[in-house]
């Protein structure tokens, strides 16, 4: 097989840019057979979950969410070797931000896998069956995909997020995490497999391929048969790569350049809140908004309201010339160029334009938007049917923050992504679109005439 050069991700200064990129062709060798005896063992390792009742795996999850936290000095050690790496190489705040973990991170991540085990198991779930006028009864059942990869940068809360929704789903799961974080993935991982040993179910359903570098995602990509999907999650070139170079089924994740409109009939008090939220509440985020566009019958009340809040929070804005005449004095301004309407800055940095109409606004997000959220801020019932039908995104939220786009809020317990394609899986990525299906026929002797 010819080899394939991989582009580095979009990542910004120091950033982890090492998921995906040209192996050193003499890590090649040993990474494929490396990664596909990981990726046997992984597939070995599913077929203990598919008999295996919800007690099982709700207790598997318990014990790991016990052993990160009785752990957690060991994890938050190795995590503080990956933050001063990080630190070193020139990496983004937010970035670090992402990286770091901390008792309390450490907490919230187990208390995550504890929320997965409450909720219904969904392999075994009847889709939709029927009997035919032959007497066949058919049922479509939700079953495990088996083996899912997993390529992303570095978010250590990943790890475990996929480790627990891979178990809960009757998956393994063989994970890619990058150098940022390897430190930490390196201990998370050890950690979660001791836990499963000791209640009886194999280390191997939880694996990573680290070790092999660069030369191990591509391998990862070509291990189709054993690998059944592949989900990336990280910056556009990653995802990018991952869609087009893997041989493996891809459920594509994407970045999330999200927009909020502030309609003509929105309620000021109530939409400088949403927008601050929006963009502010954490900004290293997938469902962060990138872009504001504000209606010009409101502009005159709202642009001085909301930019006298967003200069509190050292926000950067790139505005248009009707955005100018309403800066404050103290906030910093630049003048939009066409860059900054398909940038996902993922820091303190937010566009925004003022728009004539609704109409407008459409034409902006459909043009820019990366499909992942969309805000509409408005009282206005037309706007809402208009905005909620003509856009084409994974979400579409009305009068409430962008930041509600995740798996969490979404009461679909931990995510492994946000899908932004359309087959499959599309929106937050919970359980059930980590399952497929099978149909059950059974039959008294039918044959087909």
């Amino acid at each position: 097989m010819t080899d394939i050069t991989y582009p580095t991700t979009n990542a910004g200064p120091g950033e982890d840019a090492s998921a995906v990129a040209t192996p050193a062709p003499a890590a090649v060798d040993d990474a494929r057979e490396g990664v596909r005896g990981i990726a046997l063992a992984a597939k070995q390792a599913s077929r203990a979950l598919a008999t295996a009742t919800r007690a099982t795996k709700d207790a598997a999850l318990h014990a790991m969410a016990d052993a990160l936290v009785a752990e957690a000095a060991r994890i938050i050690d190795a995590n503080g070797a990956d933050l001063a790496r990080g630190r070193e190489n020139g990496m983004k705040e937010s970035l670090l931000d992402r990286l770091a973990l901390d008792e309390g991170r450490i907490a919230g991540i187990a208390d995550a896998l504890r929320e997965l085990a409450a909720l219904p198991d969904p392999v075994g779930e009847i889709v939709r069956g029927s009997t035919l006028p032959n007497g066949l009864r058919l049922r479509q059942v939700r079953v495990p995909m088996g083996v899912v990869g997993m390529i992303y940068e570095a978010r250590p809360n990943v790890t475990v997020d996929a480790a627990g929704l891979a178990l809960k789903s009757g998956n393994a799961v063989v994970l890619r995490g990058g150098s940022a974080a390897a430190s930490s993935n390196e201990v998370i991982v050890a950690v979660l497999g001791e836990a499963l040993v000791r209640q009886g179910l194999p280390r191997e359903l939880v694996q990573s391929i680290d070790a092999y570098g660069r030369a191990g995602a591509v391998e990862l990509m070509r291990a189709r048969g054993l690998v059944d999907v592949l989900v990336p999650r990280g910056g556009a070139d990653l995802i990018r790569t991952v869609v087009t170079e893997s041989l493996v089924p891809v459920i594509e994740t994407g970045v999330g350049n999200c927009h909020v409109f502030v309609d003509a009939s929105a309620d000021v008090a109530q939409a400088v809140p949403i927008v601050l939220n929006s963009k502010t509440q954490r900004t290293g985020v997938c469902n962060a908004a990138e872009t504001l566009l504000v209606h010009r019958d409101v502009a005159p009340t709202f642009l001085p309201a909301v930019l006298e809040e967003l200069r509190r929070r050292d926000v950067t804005i790139h505005g248009d010339d009707a955005v100018a005449a309403n800066v404050p004095e103290g906030l910093r301004f630049e003048q939009a160029t066409e860059t900054d309407w398909e940038t996902e800055y993922l820091s303190l940095d937010l566009a925004v334009r003022v728009v004539d109409s609704l109409d407008e606004a459409l034409e902006h997000i459909r043009r820019y938007s990366s499909g992942h959220t969309e805000v509409i801020c408005t009282r206005d019932t037309r706007s809402v049917q208009r905005f909620t039908t003509e856009l084409d995104s994974a979400a579409i939220i009305v009068n409430a923050s962008s930041r509600f786009t995740d798996g969490g809020q979404f009461g679909l317990g931990a995510e492994i992504g946000i899908s932004t394609q359309k087959l499959h899986a599309r929106g937050p990525m919970g359980l059930a679109e980590l399952t497929t299906t099978t149909w059950i026929v059974e039959g008294d002797g039918q044959i087909r005439e």
